[in-house]
């Protein structure tokens, strides 16, 4: 199956992105847990500019990282995996089954309950950590199985967004929504009368996120949005194409490794068994370990059983099974709605303890499966 470069550059960076966020958080948990913890913890709440350092970076950066993964969603939808509909379908069942039975699993312990909220947590995929994870791997992966990953994990991405706009907006300031969308609009125009230079954009961009960010709906949603105005028609030649190529190391080496290290110093005291054994905690490891692979590989299944999806030939269910546990390797957009989902700070640092448990988890097992099994094909071929 042949890749195309912009889809091999993005996996390529990602792969390394996400092995590099494995050490970043390592060492953001060992200094938050060393003798200058609290001075590394209060640094993040240093404010400038009427807001604190981790808020510029959640509600500021990662705004930009929301803008490549529309970037990539629009490539997918274009020239990728999601142009066929009947090759979308695998991805988009297995995306489905991986967001609906992981939040059925956490309100099967917290429905009523005032963190009932979390559901969302347990539905997000890390895609820089599945990807670097599978890279370990090396070339005995088959093409399918990182399309499959990759696909199942943008479309994951954008599920986990429109949760974020549907169920975590508290309160909305409808005039600044509406110049946000009216700023959106005019974008769109743009974009049909074939202005190909990026500064318009990118300028409406900042404008719709200032007013996105006042309206009450989390600002980050304008990355999605700006991404869609960017006009993709001349492939590698147009403006999409040539910001999400700009935007690939500065989101994987800066931006998410400053989302990790803002969001991950966490001091681990001796409670941390209680704190992962609440109701909540145990809703998002069920959802991530059991819940993504379980409800992956279930609605796969059921998409080809219907003759909606087809299984590529070089594509074997194990394979499907493993990329299910890598999928539940959370991490940044479990956190990320965490934040979202919780205003208790003691809720927020147990239910990120359980994101890294739990992804930590399901990361290795994927792992270990998928090397078994891979290992096993080889063997056969031979």
């Amino acid at each position: 199956m042949k890749l195309t470069r912009l889809f091999t550059e993005f996996f390529d960076s990602e792969k390394i992105g996400g092995l590099f966020l494995i050490s970043v958080t390592l060492i953001s948990l060992a200094l938050a847990n060393s003798p200058w913890g609290t001075a590394y913890i209060n640094f993040w709440d240093f404010e400038f500019g009427g807001h604190s350092i981790i808020h510029w970076i959640n509600d500021g950066l990662m705004a930009v990282f929301f803008l490549l993964i529309g970037l990539e969603l629009e490539r997918e939808i274009y020239t990728g995996e999601l142009t066929d509909i009947r090759k979308a379908s695998l991805p988009l069942f297995g995306a489905l089954g991986g967001m609906l039975v992981p939040a059925g699993l956490f309100l099967l312990l917290n429905f009523g309950t005032d963190t009932q909220s979390g559901a969302g947590i347990p539905m997000a995929t890390d895609i820089a950590f599945a990807v670097g994870i599978l890279s370990l791997l090396g070339n005995r992966v088959p093409a399918s199985l990182k399309i499959f990953l990759t696909a199942l994990a943008v479309i994951d991405d954008l599920g986990a967004i429109i949760v974020i706009a549907v169920f975590y907006t508290s309160s909305l300031s409808f005039p600044d929504l509406f110049i946000a969308f009216a700023i959106f609009g005019i974008l769109i125009i743009l974009n049909r009368f074939k202005v190909n230079s990026l500064f318009p954009y990118l300028i409406g961009g900042a404008a719709m996120w200032y007013f996105m960010m006042n309206s009450g709906v989390h600002a980050t949603i304008t990355g999605v949005l700006l991404a869609f105005t960017i006009p993709f028609g001349d492939g590698e030649k147009s403006p999409s194409f040539n910001l999400q190529h700009f935007l690939h190391k500065p989101v994987a080496f800066f931006i998410l490794p400053l989302f990790a290290l803002a969001n991950t110093c966490l001091p681990l005291s001796g409670n941390i068994l209680d704190g992962i054994t609440q109701t909540y905690s145990l809703g998002i490891i069920l959802g991530l370990v059991i819940g993504k692979p379980f409800g992956i590989l279930l609605f796969s299944i059921l998409g080809v059983s219907l003759k909606i999806a087809e299984l590529p030939s070089d594509l074997k269910w194990k394979y499907i099974a493993g990329a299910g546990f890598l999928a539940g390797i959370g991490f940044t957009m479990s956190i990320f709605i965490t934040l979202l989902a919780f205003d208790n700070q003691s809720v927020v640092n147990n239910s990120k303890i359980a994101v890294l448990f739990a992804s930590a988890i399901a990361g290795t097992m994927g792992f270990f499966l998928l090397k078994t099994t891979l290992r096993e094909a080889i063997r056969e071929d031979d």
